[in-house]
């Protein structure tokens, strides 16, 4: 199992092999807040293995400054634009510089929820109807195409920013409205209604590995930036109390999903369980997840009996198996 490779790999790793680590942490996206609330959690765990690791905010600072720095690796805690999207990615590989998570080209295709969808799609994977709307898509027609409730949101944006779940053809104009306010390209897709889960990937080709199945019950049924980060009231289950069966198959879509995009060392896919067929949907795939007190890759990695310090060590170990500027 997992859990006990990563105590066994663990086991043998000198931190000084890491050499000089740099966290990014922070940036300049909508969600810099958790950003900045993922790199702490992170620094101090590496802190805690006795690795010499440091902050450092593209958001404040010139990314170029990184040279400076003279890092060996960095920990990516980037979320969203800027940080999840090949951008920062790119640079660390002219860089030559080893970063946890996606490369370049994984995570570019995985920002883009549209786009993503499209290589699900072409891979027989299931996902929500969508459709790309505009200044001038026809209301009426989005309905008709894609039913009632829809959910409309920015197709480059995380942690629901900027997400409304739309219960009649006026309210459409509004929901695109916000969504436009924060991205140029906003998607809107059926709503599945059902269970809300997330299943965590950890590794690479054909080594990657679904982790446990996290069902996410928030309050009002309502999963939003506040409820995600901040409540207490939103409910974790892992396990998920679901057939075993169920478990395994949105654990096989997730597998496929973060494949289908290249995807390495870890992501998330957030999945929906149709209630009236059993059916599970992918949403979205998270190349850069949250590390946050509320966080579910620590959640899921957890059950997997890892904790959140030996995760952390974990996933900066695996650059050292990187190729310094290989772009992927």
């Amino acid at each position: 199992m997992w859990g006990d490779r990563v105590k066994s790999q663990l086991s043998k790793l000198d931190v000084k092999s890491f050499g000089r680590v740099g966290v990014l942490l922070g940036g300049r996206s909508g969600e810099r807040e958790i950003s900045l609330m993922s790199g702490n959690g992170v620094l101090e765990a590496l802190l805690s293995k006795g690795v010499d690791a440091h902050a450092f905010d593209p958001g404040l600072r010139c990314p170029t400054e990184l040279a400076k720095e003279k890092f060996d690796r960095v920990f990516i805690s980037l979320h969203g634009r800027y940080g999840e999207d090949g951008t920062i990615q790119g640079l660390l590989d002219l860089l030559e510089l080893p970063y946890t998570g996606s490369g370049v080209l994984a995570s570019a295709l995985a920002i883009d929820k549209i786009v993503t969808k499209q290589v699900w799609i072409s891979n027989g994977l299931a996902t929500p109807e969508f459709e790309e709307l505009t200044t001038n898509s026809d209301w009426n027609a989005v309905v008709e195409h894609l039913g009632l409730p829809l959910i409309v949101k920015p197709a480059h944006e995380g942690s629901s920013l900027g997400l409304t779940k739309v219960k009649s053809v006026n309210e459409l104009p509004a929901a695109y409205k916000l969504a436009a306010g924060l991205d140029k390209k906003v998607i809107a897709e059926t709503c599945i209604i059902g269970d809300e889960l997330t299943c965590p990937i950890v590794g690479q080709g054909d080594t990657a590995e679904a982790l446990p199945v996290i069902k996410i019950i928030p309050p009002e049924a309502n999963y939003d930036f506040h409820n995600k980060y901040f409540s207490d009231e939103t409910q974790y289950l892992c396990p998920t109390g679901l057939a075993v069966e169920v478990n395994e198959r949105v654990q096989e879509l997730a597998l496929a999903a973060y494949k289908a995009l290249g995807c390495r060392t870890w992501g998330r896919a957030d999945v929906m369980l149709d209630q009236k067929t059993g059916k599970p949907y992918l949403l979205e795939m998270n190349t850069s997840p949250g590390m946050t007190s509320h966080s579910l890759v620590p959640m899921a990695a957890k059950a997997a009996g890892v904790p959140y310090a030996d995760l952390v060590l974990w996933l900066l170990s695996q650059t050292l198996q990187q190729k310094e500027g290989a772009i992927t």
